[in-house]
């Protein structure tokens, strides 16, 4: 399960696919260094994204691989 508290990076470690959907929301800062040093909900504010609707999104995709 992802939470706000995980890297950008750490979920792009659990699978690459997570991608376009960090991208649909905003998200275009996946090879930024920061994307491994602040959590989701940090990177959100930065960028005006709804964290919790990404997290949503997120585990919806992990959900529907299982």
């Amino acid at each position: 399960m992802i939470d706000k508290t995980m890297t950008i990076g750490e979920v792009l470690n659990m699978d690459r696919e997570t991608a376009p959907i960090f991208m649909a929301h905003g998200m275009h800062c996946l090879t930024c260094p920061c994307s491994v040093g602040e959590s989701i909900e940090m990177a959100c504010a930065v960028h005006g994204t709804d964290a919790d609707k990404l997290v949503a999104d997120l585990n919806k995709f992990f959900a529907q691989k299982k």
